[in-house]
């Protein structure tokens, strides 16, 4: 396996700029997404990183070794698509060991590894089954086991799970997370759910309109996201957002929205007055009487452990993870406490996240 080292890489389709100046590091052995929206430049970001595409400017390093204008077959990678591609007419033996016959490589060796990827993906049993009838996952198994039998040094997937229900998709992240954690493959994969994102991967990078908004852990990029775009993709419900005028100095620790003194990590940058978001995810809120920001219930959902509870406030409605047994009635009038250390702060016009001491240490990408 190796290291992918993307550096400013930029596409563009005639007028159009697909991706621009992409920069980030896949380390070895790393389980690496791409997330974003439909036609953010995540696919094509891969699909140079594959050589599906050669990029209008930029370098892409497979290994330490510069890639960037090779075609698909001159780089040691193994593509999963969405679709599978399988060969109906073949076997899942045969369709999982074409790639090895293709080399011509001795028989021996290739029913060897063909065995042991089907062993490592659980369908050793279905090795002498037609494809045609296999269900979605076994499917997909197959597809992957076709990449594995190569041993490449990098797995590059674009959307793998997109067609699978609820059920084998939920199986599947399960069984693609474990495979990593066995095999150690380096491994790009691209996907629009953010559910996947955050249960497979090692280090995201969050696209929007070609452009890499925030690159780093999974949990950084939750709990500190780098814009108002990363904070409303990420998380369900996304982030609520207050938006107030203010001016703040180094060393503030609370904001004034609406009258009220709300506290917040403190300020590491001074910045002229001007417009801000206040940003909080709904499990950071509490009922609380005592507060001075206040709302009226007027909605709720019941999701077992918890509900979320919908707050039209002056700012606009709030929408707040409680526990599932507190008792919640349309038009109430409740009190909004915020858990202040955990509170972002936005510069409403660029969406850019203020420095503060919530950030400190943090690599937005």
């Amino acid at each position: 396996m190796a290291e992918i080292r993307v550096e400013n890489v930029q596409k563009t389709f005639g007028g159009f700029t697909a991706v621009k100046g992409s920069t980030f590091t896949i380390e070895d052995g790393e389980f690496f997404v791409m997330l974003g929206p439909s036609g953010c430049g995540k696919t094509t970001t891969l699909r140079m990183i594959a050589g599906l595409e050669l990029p209008t400017a930029g370098k892409i390093l497979l290994g330490g070794e510069d890639v960037t204008f090779n075609r698909a077959a001159a780089r040691d990678i193994a593509f999963v698509f969405q679709l599978f591609a399988l060969y109906p007419h073949m076997n899942v033996r045969h369709n999982i060991g074409f790639p090895l016959k293709c080399q011509g490589m001795a028989r021996s060796e290739i029913r060897q590894r063909v065995e042991e990827a089907a062993r490592l993906l659980r369908i050793d049993h279905l090795l002498d089954r037609p494809v045609s009838g296999l269900a979605g996952g076994d499917r997909q198994r197959v597809a992957l086991g076709r990449a594995i039998v190569r041993r490449p040094k990098a797995f590059l997937m674009d959307e793998p799970l997109g067609t699978l229900d609820t059920e084998f998709r939920d199986l599947m992240i399960h069984e693609l997370r474990d495979l990593h954690t066995r095999i150690r493959a380096t491994t790009v994969y691209v996907t629009h759910d953010q559910l996947e994102a955050m249960a497979m991967a090692d280090k995201i990078a969050v696209m929007n309109h070609g452009v890499v908004e925030q690159f780093g852990r999974p949990q950084d990029i939750y709990d500190r996201p780098a814009t108002m775009f990363v904070a409303d993709f990420i998380g369900s419900p996304p982030m609520n957002f207050l938006a107030f005028e203010s001016g703040l100095k180094t060393g503030d620790r609370a904001v004034r929205i609406n009258g009220a003194d709300v506290a917040v990590p403190e300020i590491r940058a001074d910045r002229a007055p001007g417009a801000l978001a206040l940003g909080v995810r709904p499990e950071h809120i509490v009922f609380d009487d005592a507060s001075s920001l206040r709302g009226s219930v007027f909605e709720s959902a019941y999701l077992g452990t918890t509900q979320i509870v919908a707050v039209e406030t002056a700012h606009g409605a709030i929408k707040a993870r409680l526990p599932a047994d507190r008792v919640v009635r349309p038009g109430e009038t409740v009190g909004l406490r915020f858990r202040s250390e955990r509170l972002s702060l936005f510069d409403a016009g660029s969406g850019r996240a203020v420095p503060s001491a919530l950030y400190a240490g943090a690599g937005h990408g």
